[in-house]
């Protein structure tokens, strides 16, 4: 039986009820209590979990407001990390960005340092070449100019320093010999 019937009927059962005077109604306890029983036992569950709901809503407006709260904290406290971490990666690209540029202005001078050094040790290897191939043609030049002669006298001195090698050779030989004979004797 719905409530609304059962309203109905206890309506009609007030309105039924014997009169006293001063605008009273005598109306049966029993009936009432059934009545009222009636509308206990017709109501859906609903309303008995939205009465417990309205006794406990100050707790639980005071749960998600607490709830909420954190919420909000915690989006807070994640947006400022987020700032952060987007500070500290643009300070850490600007820095990189400075870093290599000072790397390669610094490669460049120790290159262009290089270059130098390198010039002028082949410029110094160049002058050293140069007098050494100098020396070398004046050699040549000198050698090319004597004349034919020049070199026999030479030749001439040699092949006698060699006659006399031999001869004092053979000499020593001969005395060696006759040394060897007289002993022998």
């Amino acid at each position: 039986m719905s409530v609304y019937r059962v309203l109905d009927k206890l309506e009609s059962y007030v309105h039924e009820g014997t009169w006293l005077p001063a605008g009273y109604r005598i109306l049966s306890e029993e009936r009432l209590v059934e009545f009222v029983e009636k509308i206990r036992s017709s109501l859906p569950e609903e309303v008995g979990r939205a009465k417990t709901i309205a006794k406990d809503q100050d707790r639980m407006i005071r749960a998600a407001q607490e709830k909420a709260q954190a919420i909000v904290t915690e989006a807070s406290s994640t947006h400022e990390q987020l700032l952060d971490q987007h500070e500290i990666v643009q300070r850490a690209r600007a820095t990189a960005e400075s870093v290599l540029q000072e790397a390669e202005a610094r490669a460049d001078k120790v290159r262009v340092g290089a270059d130098e050094y390198a010039a002028r040790i082949l410029a110094e290897l160049e002058a050293r070449l140069s007098n050494a191939l100098g020396s070398v043609r004046k050699g040549r030049e000198t050698l090319t100019a004597r004349p034919a002669a020049a070199a026999s006298p030479l030749a001439e001195a040699a092949a006698k320093s060699k006659r006399a090698a031999f001869d004092s050779q053979a000499a020593e030989e001969t005395a060696t010999l006759d040394s060897v004979e007289l002993v022998e004797k």
